[in-house]
């Protein structure tokens, strides 16, 4: 699934080349993609229509995100949510073919056909087509007429601070962690303290941070508090700033790829040596998902 900086680097990337753009026509071959969030999803004709009626003739007035969501502003007050989860991907083709973005699961057809079968959302616009592709139909796109019935939804209620805000300080950091009893890298990607972090930067932050991933949340001391806020900090402005960590998958505007992932320093590197101390970094399972730290290092 992509993280915070891979998300933002697309939702940069799309408010270049589709706001502005008027939707001419979309079509929906997965109705069930645009009917609800849940896991278990029952495919909507109402809602397509609804979706297919309420879209065409609109116009893209931004791109905004909020943890791994964007959130597509249109004319009239409209409103796109989507998420791409574990296998959704956006792909905006040119009419020139000279600009496209890409980013999300790596779907190799998407590389050389457009539309393909995993095409299941599509978006005629002015000067170009934006398309939603996905392999296993995890992500989601939700059409709400205007922002009171999507701030009715209340779709954030369970979402921690963006880490990059304002209101993201060691001392609102410190205080919630003190509350958890999980493992640390746990707690760092269930959401509820701060958002956008997966498997990739809460390993990477957790090394830079010299804290074990197994250690109980609430055992942290102030200065290791201090240290994983400063690591996430510096990490995510970072990976933002190269363009993620899908260096094979994600493309941005100007087709060059992600470039963090040649800065990881755990993730993906079990049993190679440590940059930092030489010794073998190892590997173990948290919250369902692989987990790279050096013994050594990490206390």
């Amino acid at each position: 699934m992509p993280e915070l900086p891979e998300v933002e680097n697309l939702r940069l990337g799309l408010v270049r080349v589709i706001v502005g753009q008027k939707i001419l026509g979309v079509t929906v071959t997965k109705p069930k993609l645009v009917s609800s969030k849940g896991t278990l999803r029952v495919a909507s004709h109402g809602k397509k229509d609804e979706f297919l009626k309420g879209l065409k003739g609109e116009y893209f007035i931004g791109v905004e995100r909020r943890a791994k969501n964007l959130i597509f502003v249109l004319s009239h007050g409209k409103i796109i949510l989507a998420h791409l989860k574990m296998s959704g991907q956006f792909v905006y083709q040119a009419s020139d073919n000279k600009k496209s973005v890409m980013g999300g699961h790596p779907i190799e057809l998407s590389e050389t056909k457009l539309p393909n079968k995993h095409s299941h959302i599509i978006f005629k616009l002015e000067h170009g087509t934006l398309y939603y592709n996905d392999t296993r139909m995890f992500g989601y796109l939700l059409y709400y007429k205007n922002a009171k019935l999507f701030e009715n939804e209340n779709h954030f209620k369970l979402l921690g601070l963006e880490p990059l805000s304002s209101k993201f300080s060691p001392k609102y950091f410190g205080s919630e962690l003190k509350k958890k009893k999980g493992k640390i890298k746990a707690v760092l990607m269930d959401q509820k303290i701060v958002t956008g972090l997966g498997n990739i930067y809460a390993d990477e932050s957790l090394f830079e941070a010299h804290i074990r991933p197994d250690r109980s949340a609430s055992s942290l001391s102030l200065s290791e508090v201090d240290r994983l806020y400063k690591a996430i900090i510096r990490i995510i402005r970072r990976a933002i700033k190269v363009g993620g960590s899908s260096v094979a998958t994600y493309r941005l505007l100007d087709d060059t790829r992600g470039n963090y992932a040649r800065e990881h320093k755990v993730y993906g590197k079990a049993g190679k040596k440590c940059v930092n101390c030489g010794k073998q970094l190892e590997k173990t399972t948290i919250a369902g998902r692989t987990t790279i730290f050096c013994p050594r290092c990490q206390k």
